[in-house]
């Protein structure tokens, strides 16, 4: 996985743990894509700072999700969910459906499709 999405994952995860500080300056570097000197300027602290600060957040991010594993499982939910949802099409491409099972495919077929919006 690529290590920015990684990073936006746990810290949507684990991001309310952190303090506000460190937040912000994540959130800079992670969705505000700023660059360690444009928020050591903002923040009024050095880009070894702002390094070390980034440094620290990522440990402590990976450090939760190696004890509770809720990325893990999220990806995991995620992904058996896209397998359903594309049997599910599959089913519903098939000729040899009644009309009641059809039904019943297309339904469970939009259930998946809505929690696959969700996650």
């Amino acid at each position: 996985m690529d290590k920015k999405i990684q990073q936006a994952y746990l810290y949507d995860f684990y991001g309310e743990i952190l303090n506000e500080h460190q937040r912000k300056i994540y959130e800079d570097v992670v969705y505000n894509d700023l660059s360690l000197s444009e928020i050591a300027e903002e923040e009024g602290i050095s880009r070894q700072g702002v390094s070390d600060i980034i440094r620290r957040v990522d440990q402590k991010l990976l450090g939760y999700e190696q004890k509770l594993h809720l990325l893990e499982r999220f990806l995991a939910v995620k992904s058996e969910m896209t397998q359903m949802h594309q049997q599910l099409e599959k089913l519903l491409a098939d000729q040899q459906l009644n009309q009641s099972q059809k039904e019943s495919v297309t339904c469970i077929s939009q259930l998946a499709s809505k929690i696959l919006e969700q996650l």
